[in-house]
């Protein structure tokens, strides 16, 4: 994989040292940006970082599954399986790179802050079509299910779309990168297309749609 060197982003290493975790200043409703300013826990800006965090934690949650989940895929799939353990674990300190930048007011953005840039959305886009070039096409939508992966992915993809949907709000009122909200988009695609993958590693069955498996359907009950 490539570094940040490489690909002519070197960003600041955290600077903090954090001896107490409750500090009183928020009892009030209000928080502070990473820029410092003072804003109500509920403002749009709070609203889209902290969703990005939430998307995060669930990244990583999908991705203690696979780690359990290693021993049961085959001698074959092991090596594949454990490569998109390590891409969740890449994706997750992308989501902390977006989350410093929708953090902070962009006139207070330092220039080698931690962000989202073009080749994250690159690296999504290539991870996409090497799965897709050896999975099945669809012939129906997918829902989640077949395996515990599968569905921490899913999970993952629709929270990851709720957090795209609020940085484009976001948007209306402030600037936001561009590039954010770009991985924002790849990302829900590529958790979907990485939820079809471990299925398919995990040699597990996909769940497909059947409008008619509803109880008003001609299968129903």
């Amino acid at each position: 994989m490539e570094n940040r060197e490489n690909q002519g982003q070197v960003y600041s290493e955290p600077r903090l040292a954090i001896n107490r975790v409750y500090t009183r200043h928020g009892d009030g409703g209000r928080t502070r940006l990473a820029s410092g300013q003072e804003v109500p826990k509920d403002d749009a800006r709070i609203e889209a970082y902290g969703t990005v965090d939430e998307l995060n934690a669930f990244v990583g949650a999908a991705r203690v599954e696979l780690l359990e989940a290693l021993p049961s895929a085959s001698e074959a799939n092991r090596a594949a399986l454990g490569e998109l353990g390590e891409t969740l674990l890449r994706v997750q300190h992308e989501l902390f790179n977006l989350g410093s930048i929708l953090a902070t007011l962009p006139e207070d953005v330092h220039p080698r802050q931690p962000r989202i840039a073009a080749a994250d959305v690159t690296r999504l886009e290539e991870e996409m079509d090497v799965c897709q070039a050896k999975l099945a096409p669809l012939r129906s939508f997918v829902l989640p299910g077949g395996s515990r992966l599968n569905t921490d992915l899913h999970v993952a993809r629709t929270v990851c779309r709720r957090a795209e949907r609020l940085a484009v709000a976001l948007g209306r009122e402030a600037q936001v990168d561009a590039e954010s909200i770009r991985y924002l988009n790849r990302l829900s695609d590529a958790l979907f297309v990485w939820s079809r993958w471990a299925t398919h590693l995990l040699a597990a069955a996909e769940t497909l749609w059947e409008p008619n498996r509803a109880a008003s359907g001609t299968a129903g009950g």
